[in-house]
């Protein structure tokens, strides 16, 4: 069963009476007209099965309700189709927790496999919604993608000719789908695609993307909802990238593949998601000078179709979200498999607040070119820093990992200033966390005052539709004494898979609800 399939089959037993749903089944089926063995024969079971559905006396599972729901021409229970979360707060965590590969670099990798016109296999790719959703698109204009390996790894097979009329513009619109714009312009001349979607803070200019390929002879027109994105002869050139994107340059990257000759790409900030499609693009045979480096050459080949597989890599972010759990419970933990390249700035942060840690000598990732270390930590007293935190292209502190950092700082004994420059409303998410107990203070839409230290306490709190901001809310409800609600998670299910079974197998209490 696939884990994105995993919510139809919830057990609904906990969360309505059973006898009263039978009952209501029963009056539906004689309404209609029918005998419980032609309602058997519709839901393609034995009547002695209807018969205990209706007396009450079998549970049934969500994607049960639907099929009987067909059959009788009616929806038997109006289901909200998202996920909650009751979190125990005031455990201990204690033991070690793995890091997960990388979000980032899974979805990245997913649009650079179509570059190659062979069979790319990328192993170690995370069940999580953001993937799904890039599957469904690719899946939806022709690109053959199973999973193998125990269903852990993708192998992603293009077709002759992508179908872009067919392209699921649902799955589009909720992702950043104007990254395959830099793979789509290898397969036609002129294509559309849907408005960019993801996490919900404030416009996300794709600016960088559209200079970059414009550079290479691409125009890109906005239109209302969609772009329109054209290009007649495609050609090398050196590229300064308008912003230091992540995202900016892989786009400029899987673009430039398949460019015959050089293209320069400066400026490009050399974080974890642009070195695993580097790695990536080096498997099909695209020689980059200047990995880890802001300037990247990029040697362009005009076919490429090998039978590639390469490894995901670690994601610092994961590694963060359980290094702030650890701190905001005051739990000893161990956190393994840490790109440690990608987390030496935000540990050196935590230093100068006074948290204790110790780190494993390196050692390397799958993919034979990713540094990890395993980060030990003990509780400790912490003092609020006397400089500003903030988010900088890599080197700097990740965008992504500066909001961890709002709850750690409700540990520290002072007043912290974060500082969330890059997006336009993050920071006002930061104060969801006052019902918890926090003192924040919002000084404008990008900065944040965060005092402590305070004690948190339970509350109900629905989830932001950012999944940074979501996944900082479940930390803090891990620390707050109580019983605390945490309300349609999909926004944090976009980026950690089984985030509440493995937090439980460390000592968390978190139980996962499905809404009806």
């Amino acid at each position: 069963m696939k884990k994105k399939d995993a919510l139809k089959h919830v057990d609904i037993a906990p969360h309505i009476n059973q006898e009263k749903l039978g009952y209501f089944i029963k009056k539906l089926r004689e309404e209609r007209g029918l005998t419980q063995e032609q309602l058997a024969s519709l839901l393609k079971t034995a009547q002695p099965a209807v018969a205990r559905i209706e007396s009450g006396r079998q549970n049934v599972t969500v994607d049960e309700l639907g099929k009987i729901g067909e059959a009788l021409g009616r929806p038997v229970i109006g289901i909200r189709n998202t996920i909650d979360f009751e979190v125990e707060g005031g455990h201990k965590l204690s033991g070690s927790i793995a890091t997960n590969t990388s979000k980032n670099g899974a979805i990245n990798m997913m649009v650079a496999a179509l570059v190659n016109r062979g069979v790319t296999i990328l192993r170690d790719i995370p069940h999580i919604e953001e993937v799904y959703r890039y599957k469904e698109l690719l899946e939806s204009v022709g690109v053959k993608i199973r999973w193998t390996h125990n269903s852990t790894s993708l192998e992603i097979t293009p077709p002759k000719k992508l179908s872009f009329g067919a392209m699921d513009k649902k799955a589009a619109v909720r992702i950043r789908s104007f990254t395959f714009a830099g793979a789509f312009i290898h397969w036609a001349d002129s294509f559309k695609l849907p408005h960019s979607g993801g996490c919900k803070m404030g416009e996300r200019t794709v600016a960088s993307h559209k200079y970059a390929l414009s550079y290479l002879g691409v125009e890109v027109e906005t239109k209302n909802d969609h772009y329109v994105i054209s290009h007649s002869k495609l050609k090398p050139a050196t590229i300064p990238l308008f912003e230091s994107s992540d995202t900016g340059a892989i786009t400029a990257l899987i673009a430039a593949a398949k460019v015959p000759g050089i293209t320069i790409i400066k400026f490009a900030p050399p974080n974890y998601q642009v070195q695993d499609v580097c790695f990536l693009l080096e498997k099909m045979g695209v020689v980059i000078e200047g990995i880890g480096s802001s300037t990247l050459v990029v040697h362009g080949k005009e076919e490429i179709n090998e039978t590639v597989e390469h490894h995901n890599s670690e994601d610092p972010i994961e590694s963060m979200f359980f290094i702030a759990a650890a701190i905001v419970t005051k739990s000893k933990l161990t956190i393994t498999r840490c790109p440690i390249d990608f987390l030496e700035l935000e540990l050196e942060k935590l230093k100068r607040m006074g948290q204790k840690f110790s780190q494993s000598k390196p050692y390397l990732s799958k993919n034979g070119r990713t540094s990890l270390v395993d980060i030990s930590l003990t509780p400790s007293k912490l003092i609020a820093l006397h400089d500003k935190l903030h988010a900088l292209p890599f080197p700097g502190l990740n965008m992504d990992n500066l909001p961890f950092f709002v709850p750690i700082a409700c540990m520290a004994e002072g007043q912290t200033l974060i500082h969330d420059w890059v997006y336009e409303n993050r920071a006002i998410y930061f104060t969801e966390l006052n019902r918890l107990g926090a003192d924040i203070k919002l000084i404008d839409p990008h900065r944040v005052f965060v005092t402590g230290p305070k004690k948190l306490r339970a509350a109900q709190i629905v989830s932001p539709p950012a999944l940074r901001p979501t996944a900082i809310i479940l930390i803090a409800m891990l620390g707050a004494e109580g019983t605390s609600h945490l309300r349609n998670v999909y926004s944090i299910a976009r980026g950690y898979a089984d985030i509440a079974s493995r937090l439980n197998a460390i000592g968390a209490r978190v139980k996962v609800i499905q809404g009806l």
